[in-house]
């Protein structure tokens, strides 16, 4: 059976804190794990959580700073360690070039598997895998930064009623499915779109284009939200959103689970995070995230 669920390896912004990691989020996505933003720490959270160098596929990094990035030396010396046996693709902002491989060679380690570098540096398609499409969009930030989002194609969903009354059963059922029509019968005559699943990643960010793009229609949209509304002006100072802003977002773009992260130090009632998000009017899934906790995407309508 396929599994479609976020592990939350850690959550706290520039600061850890004794019960927050730095940032780190591995999504699965039926057979592949994509390991988003690998802060310090990321592999022993890994260990924590159950989860294997074997089952990461791709490595996205939104931006080069520490708390997104520096678990990256550890992760990749563990995909060679064990011998990982498929190909691991590695994404971040191509500015970050010099980073990212003084990340991947900052010590010795006998180099087994080839992780193969695809460097992001503008909006768009930056993978096409059997079950998603992986997309990318620039953020608002200090340094370059890039989200990230995750897009099943549209599939169909036969319709039972339809089906018979048209007198389509059987191994019939598949060849309509195959061919388009069949007796006269067409598929859209016995079907519906299935719209696919789609899963969003925005970090470290002010409000922009790219934020509302790629939150637009997603079934879980995991975002950050650094600051409370009250420090509003602190956010746009340093590039990040507030638990208000972030929750308009989500609300705007139908958004039908929203995963708040990526908090500050600062604060330490988790629970005005979640009751700002709903005085800003989201009335969807809403999670407050804490580290090694697993999240399932939404099941389709």
């Amino acid at each position: 059976m396929s599994v479609r669920e976020l592990v939350v390896l850690g959550t706290a912004s520039q600061v850890p804190t004794r019960h927050r990691n730095h940032n780190g989020y591995l999504l699965r996505w039926d057979g592949e794990g994509i390991l988003f933003d690998p802060g310090e720490g990321t592999q022993r959270q890994m260990l924590r959580a159950g989860v294997a160098a074997h089952d990461l596929n791709r490595i996205c990094v939104t931006h080069f700073h520490g708390d997104h990035s520096l678990g990256l030396a550890g992760v990749i010396q563990r995909i060679n360690l064990d011998q990982v046996p498929h190909p691991v693709t590695a994404h971040y902002p191509r500015s970050g070039q010099r980073f990212f491989e003084r990340l991947r060679y900052s010590t010795a380690y006998r180099e087994t598997v080839g992780v193969t570098e695809a460097p992001v540096d503008a909006d768009g398609l930056l993978a096409d895998a059997p079950s998603y499409r992986l997309e990318a969009a620039r953020l608002s930030h200090p340094v370059e930064s890039y989200g990230y989002r995750i897009v099943e194609p549209d599939g169909r969903r036969m319709l039972p009623e339809r089906l018979a009354e048209h007198g389509v059963k059987g191994p019939d059922v598949g060849r309509i499915q195959r061919e388009g029509s069949l007796d006269g019968v067409c598929l859209d005559d016995v079907s519906e779109v299935r719209r696919g699943q789609r899963f969003a990643f925005v970090m470290d960010t002010r409000l922009c284009e790219g934020v509302h793009a790629l939150a637009d229609g997603a079934d879980m949209l995991v975002i950050e939200s650094t600051f409370l509304d009250e420090d509003e002006q602190l956010a746009v100072d340093h590039g990040h959103l507030t638990a208000g802003q972030a929750a308009r977002v989500a609300r705007d773009a139908g958004v039908r689970h929203l995963v708040l992260t990526h908090f500050s130090q600062r604060y330490s009632e988790p629970d005005e995070f979640e009751r700002q998000a709903r005085a800003a009017g989201f009335d969807g899934e809403l999670t407050v995230a804490h580290d090694l906790l697993r999240v399932p995407v939404p099941k389709r309508h």
